[in-house]
């Protein structure tokens, strides 16, 4: 018979065991997500100033991977996450960067009009992708700058100048952040997509991409830049109103704002965005296309500014025709296009 004593030794020796195989397999976790975090840098080309801040971000960098895994094997949604160039910045640090000086919500609007109301829904096409009739430039990469409104604009103007002349010229966001300071565009602390339209109009047009390179920073305006695209002006599409963003966006490229900044936005890998979102509007983007997903969700095709490697190759989908006014992420609240 086995004694109190030993059985109590054999108890302690199963339970050291035990205790055992946890910290080494957390040893192995944690030599994993190192390993992992080394291959991410290289992958990114992230070079850190010292030990100390390699190891904090190592922490956010394991905080963020553990929440996208936790999102995607709920295997309950239509989109998934991916660790991609922000994964070792926190969420604050991610909105401080992409999002809160990007975008500042225009208060009073004067109205405009909208050409395309008499429109019919039925009239339009059941699916448009204006990247398949050459009328959007490749993905761009807005960098540390918060001039999403710039890029917006531009992919805009981009859209309207192809459809109306057959040209795709990419032009230059740069000349908006250096020399468009007025009203509520301030560069790289953020501005409006209507500001820089109304900038392009006076401004006699924006100059290319190649002639006004990008820099990612606020620079000297450079005065008489060689005009490459004009626009006549601008109008705003209905607000709250996903019919009628349809009916522009079946016509030309249109720039929209959105509430960007959550996590779910932060790791956008793939599918179609659907559930809650926020509609406190601090994102500029446009949208270029809409269809509809194999399972047969509806969703908005959007351009982005964030590089190739957010998203889908630096697009995203984003569900349509939700029951919310304000559109998915508030997407209807301001849409605005210029015209030719």
């Amino acid at each position: 018979m086995t004694s109190p004593k030993a059985f109590l030794l054999a108890i302690l020796g199963c339970a050291f065991l035990f205790s055992g195989a946890l910290a080494a397999r957390a040893l192995s976790d944690d030599s994993a997500m190192v390993a992992r975090h080394e291959q991410w840098m290289a992958q990114y080309s992230r070079v850190y100033k010292d030990a100390a801040e390699k190891a904090r971000r190592l922490e956010v960098f394991n905080a963020n991977v553990k929440f996208i895994e936790s999102f995607n094997a709920a295997g309950n949604r239509k989109f998934w996450l991916g660790v991609n160039q922000f994964a070792d910045l926190t969420n604050d640090e991610f909105r401080a960067t992409k999002t809160n000086k990007g975008f500042k919500h225009s208060p009073m609007k004067v109205p405009t009009g909208f050409r395309y109301e008499n429109v019919s829904i039925d009239a339009l096409p059941a699916t448009i992708d204006w990247r398949t009739k050459g009328a959007v430039t490749p993905i761009k990469d807005q960098g540390q700058c918060g001039c999403c409104w710039a890029f917006s604009a531009v992919a805009a103007t981009e859209g309207i100048v192809k459809i109306s002349t057959g040209k795709l010229i990419s032009l230059s966001e740069q000349e908006l952040v250096d020399c468009d300071v007025h009203g509520e565009d301030q560069g790289c602390e953020g501005g409006l997509m209507d500001d820089a339209f109304k900038f392009i109009i006076k401004n006699g047009g924006l100059t290319t991409e190649s002639g006004y390179p990008y820099t990612a920073a606020d620079g000297k305006c450079k005065s008489g830049s060689n005009s490459a695209a004009t626009i006549k002006g601008y109008e705003d599409v209905p607000a709250n109103n996903e019919a009628a963003l349809m009916k522009a966006v079946a016509n030309q490229p249109v720039s929209v704002a959105v509430d960007g900044g959550d996590m779910t936005f932060q790791f956008y890998s793939g599918g179609v965005m659907t559930g809650s979102c926020g509609t406190d509007l601090d994102h500029g983007i446009a949208a270029i296309g809409y269809g509809k997903a194999s399972d047969g969700t509806n969703y908005w095709l959007m351009k982005n500014s964030w590089g190739t490697t957010w998203g889908e190759n630096g697009y995203l989908r984003m569900e349509k025709d939700i029951s919310d006014k304000r559109g998915m992420c508030g997407l209807a609240m301001e849409p605005s296009y210029p015209t030719k």
